[in-house]
Formats: structure tokens, C-alpha cells, sequence
């Protein structure tokens, strides 16, 4: 295990000597198997240690000739008790994991329909996930809290995404849009200036613009249309909640016309919920079937100036449609003047299990299926808005 690791109670970064690496053999091996470590446990890590076999000791992994192995009792009070015990012990970050497992492991996710539970739990990405696969199944009880949950994710995703993206996007659209004999109200100082910079006459201490850089009478207008065509089935659930809340920051800037479209065997049209992230996924229904032919056939229908949009594909590519019109449309659209992106996932775990037939067949036709962070969706967007290639992680592309 090392001589240096982090705690698991603390996350600080402790010495480790002999006691040491037998007490972090003892909390992870827990139940029987820690026996022969010979540490006995107290106070702290005692509890530490009853928090980890409530929920990976008694069961499951054990059958599978692992350590540890499943044992909570699936009672809205005991998990309750658990998750504020969990809490208490580990970093958030670890928290968010094994709220993750116990949901998955244990079939917990019932119990979420519960207001007293969604008030104990750390609310994150996977967990609004999961509440929207249960929308449907969820008492009116509930809904307030769920809603109230997924919230904070969005408020908190929003303030971290948004600067970053709305400069990022602006400073795409301007170079976009520059033009080279701007109205006076139109133009732009601070590049003017810069290149200008070689006109500076020292005795009058002023610059002589001889090029003026502004960005016309479109500046105030919308230079581009974006359509977010999202797959909802349910492995796409984290890519639905973070293009929900790009969405809303890209509807929030006044030069970008942003549609945004979820789709599986049928079409909704969500764009005018896009003021709030929250009604847009309230709106979703994760799982079902997939037919991406027919989504980006109503995207197609919505395009007006191809020149000037972008339509930006979220899916893991398994087409229930027919594969061969899909391929059609996608190539319609990029000769028409559309800038297509295709993204296999809009979160922070890589690519997901997808169709490489279909991921091989798209990057054919030059638009090649690629995982994205949030951290780079606003760069690819700026190189779709300025046509301009895209900056695709190399090990998640697909070519």
C-alpha cells in the first residue's frame, strides 16, 4: 500500500509505518477477513469501519470471491442513519461513491422517492440521474424535494460552467462576425488599438487607427444557431444534465439562437423551457429506445440559415432507426453549410459502451464521434461556431 497515503476520514496525507499500513488493511478488508491483521479498531475508525460493512460486508461481492461484500438493510431509517453517518467520515467525493453503490448494489433507488431520504443524501450528477428515472414513479410528496435537489446540482454546475462559457463563446462569435469598416458605435477599441500599435506617434501620444476592427450592425443580432439534439436513453444520463445547463447558458446569450431536443423512439422539443435547466430535465424520461433518424430529421426541418448553425449530436450511437438515413441526413446537413458535432457523452467519466460501426461511418463523413468534459464543451464549441477543427481528445476519438 505504500508508506504514504490518504486517510479515509480526513483526506490528509499521513506517514505510514507498520501500525499504520495494519490499520488501513484492517478498514479495508473489514469483517472476517480482517482477523489475521491482528488491529483492533476504536472509536473513529471503529465507526468508519461499521459505515463500510453496512454497505460492502454481509453478501453480495462475497459470492463473487471479493473482500467485502453488500449487507444494508434497505429501510428508509437505516439508510437514513447510514447516509448521515457517511457523511460524517468521508470526503464528499467519497460520499458521492458510495451513495452510487448502494443504489446500484442494493437497489436503494425506491427509497429515493422519499422526501426524508433526498434530504439526507449528497446530491451530485449520477444522483440526478437517478431521479429522473424515477420521475415517473414519484409521489407528489416527493416532487418538491426532488426538485428542490436537483436545484443545487444545476445551480451549482450553472455557477461553475457559465463564465467560462459565455466568454469563451463570445470571443468565437466576435472573431466570427469582425468586419473591416464598422459604424462608429460598432467598433471595437481594444482590438483596434492593438493593431494599430505601430502608428503610435510620440509626440502627440496617440495612435493613428489606419485599420478600424468592429463587428458591424450584427453585433446586437443573433450570429448562430445552435440545436442541442440530446439521447435520452438511460446511459446518457449525465450527458442529459450537463446539455441541460449548457443549454440554458447558451439561450441566455442574447447572439446565439439555441434550440434544444431530446429525443429516444419519439421527439420532444423542449427550447422553450431552456430559461430553466430544471424544467428541461422535469421534462426528459430517461430510458426507452433510440431512433436517431428521426431527431435529427426534425433538427433538419428546424435549420433556416445552415450556414450559420450548429447541430450538435449527444449519443452513444446504438440507432434503432435506420442507420443508412441517419448517415443521409448527417450528410445533407454538412454539405448544406452546418457545422455537425458529435458527441458520445457530455460528462467527466470518458466514453461510454457506443456503436464504433456507426462512430466509423460518421467520422467518414468528416465528423467524428468524440467523448467531451464539460471543462472542453465550451472550446469545441467555439471551433464549431468559427468552423475551425474541432479540439477532439485523442483517446476518445473514434476516426
Amino acid at each position: 500500500m505504500g508508506d504514504m497515503g490518504v486517510d479515509a476520514g480526513t483526506g490528509s496525507v499521513e506517514g505510514g509505518g507498520g501500525d499504520e499500513r495494519l490499520r488501513r488493511w484492517r478498514l479495508v478488508l473489514g469483517g472476517d477477513a480482517a482477523e489475521g491483521t491482528g488491529c483492533q479498531l476504536s472509536g473513529r475508525d471503529a465507526a468508519m469501519d461499521g459505515a463500510l460493512a453496512s454497505l460492502y460486508g454481509g453478501g453480495g461481492k462475497k459470492e463473487r470471491g471479493e473482500g467485502r461484500s453488500a449487507g444494508l438493510a434497505a429501510s428508509a431509517p437505516s439508510v437514513a442513519r447510514w447516509l448521515g453517518d457517511i457523511r460524517t467520515y468521508f470526503p464528499s467525493s467519497v460520499v458521492q461513491v458510495m451513495q452510487r453503490d448502494a443504489i446500484d448494489r442494493l437497489g436503494l433507488s425506491a427509497l429515493l422517492l422519499e422526501p426524508e431520504m433526498l434530504e439526507a443524501v449528497e446530491a451530485d450528477v449520477h444522483l440526478v440521474g437517478t431521479l429522473l428515472s424515477l420521475n415517473k414513479a414519484m409521489p407528489e410528496t416527493t416532487k418538491e424535494t426532488a426538485r428542490a435537489v436537483v436545484r443545487k446540482v444545476v445551480d451549482d454546475l450553472e455557477k461553475k460552467l457559465a463564465t467560462r462559457t459565455r466568454a469563451t463563446l463570445t470571443g468565437a462569435l466576435d472573431r466570427s462576425a469582425r468586419v473591416s469598416r464598422p459604424r462608429h458605435h460598432d467598433i471595437d477599441w481594444n482590438r483596434t488599438i492593438a493593431a494599430n500599435l505601430k502608428n503610435y506617434l510620440p509626440d502627440y501620444r496617440t495612435v493613428v487607427p489606419e485599420r478600424l476592427i468592429g463587428y458591424g450592425r450584427a453585433a446586437q443580432s443573433v450570429k448562430k444557431d445552435v440545436i442541442l439534439c440530446i439521447d435520452q436513453s438511460g446511459s446518457m444520463a449525465a450527458s442529459v444534465v450537463y446539455a441541460s445547463v449548457f443549454g440554458a447558458v447558451l439561450a441566455s446569450m442574447r447572439s446565439i439562437s439555441t434550440r434544444l431536443v431530446v429525443f429516444d423512439t419519439n421527439i420532444v422539443d423542449l427550447t422553450d423551457q431552456l430559461d430553466d435547466p430544471v424544467d428541461v430535465l422535469f421534462g426528459t424520461q430517461l430510458g426507452g429506445g433510440t431512433d436517431i433518424n428521426r431527431a435529427l430529421a426534425y433538427c433538419q426541418s428546424q435549420i433556416t440559415r445552415p450556414a450559420e448553425t450548429v447541430v450538435v449530436l449527444i449519443s452513444d450511437l446504438y440507432e434503432g432507426g435506420i442507420r443508412n438515413e441517419m448517415l443521409k441526413r448527417v450528410a445533407a446537413m454538412k454539405a448544406s453549410g452546418v457545422q455537425f458535432v458529435t458527441l458520445l457523452a457530455l460528462s467527466d467519466e470518458g466514453a461510454p459502451a457506443y456503436d464504433r460501426e456507426h462512430a466509423a461511418a460518421l467520422a467518414a463523413l468528416d465528423a467524428p464521434a468524440f467523448a467531451c468534459t464539460p471543462d472542453l464543451f465550451p472550446d469545441v464549441m467555439a471551433a464549431a461556431i468559427e468552423k475551425r477543427p474541432l479540439p477532439i481528445p485523442d483517446v476518445h476519438t473514434h476516426r
